[in-house]
């Protein structure tokens, strides 16, 4: 038995949401700059390269402990996001370019 109680574990649960908040922020400097680069939707879209994420981040899941199918579903909520917010800085780099 342990002598945490319910706040302490809410309050490291906190902790641990600040640190996902602000590596999710640090993802997104990035994803911003990688949708700059992109020529075309389907590069934005990367289906392969969505599919080399999510199986990394399982590996990754399984080597610390976490439960691969929780990380995978994460993972792939956060990629839709970040597809949808790329796709929107890249249409307004180039909202002429039509290459749908």
């Amino acid at each position: 038995m342990t002598d945490r109680g319910i706040d302490d574990v809410r309050a490291e649960i906190d902790a641990v949401d600040r640190d996902i908040v602000r590596l999710i922020a640090q993802r997104q400097r990035s994803v911003v700059e990688a949708g700059l680069m992109k020529v075309d939707r389907h590069a934005v879209r990367a289906p392969g390269r969505v599919e080399q994420v999510v199986d990394k981040v399982r590996t990754l899941a399984d080597e610390a402990g976490a439960d691969p199918e929780v990380v995978e579903r994460t993972y792939r909520a956060m990629i839709g996001a970040f597809i949808d917010l790329e796709l929107s800085v890249h249409e307004r780099r180039a909202p002429s370019r039509g290459d749908e």
